[in-house]
């Protein structure tokens, strides 16, 4: 397993007149992320303060795993579109210094 960056965008069928959480399809897509959360798929997510990205921290096999597994969210294409997929190496975890 490897850690991945992901940045999306909304897409075209975000409003952004209307909250995240008023967004046509809302309770379905945000079931899916919270799943990939309990499956530990997603370590770290939210929006940006520009309104219009999103960054995901996610633990996958490899680039083409993260991108099929985002294929599936019920916003994929309408609401958020993927911009990048980068690996991350990781060399400053807070995480670990707490558990030892």
């Amino acid at each position: 397993m490897a850690y991945f960056v992901v940045l999306r965008r909304i897409g075209p069928e975000f409003d952004p007149s209307r909250p995240l959480e008023e967004q046509s399809g809302w309770d379905a897509h945000a079931d899916f992320m919270e799943a990939l959360v309990d499956d530990g798929f997603v370590v770290l997510g939210g929006p940006l303060d520009d309104g219009d990205r999103v960054v995901l921290a996610v633990e996958a096999d490899s680039e083409d795993a993260v991108r099929a597994t985002l294929a599936r969210d019920p916003w994929s294409e309408t609401h958020l579109l993927v911009d990048t997929v980068e690996g991350w190496t990781i060399r400053l975890d807070a995480r670990r210094a707490r558990r030892a």
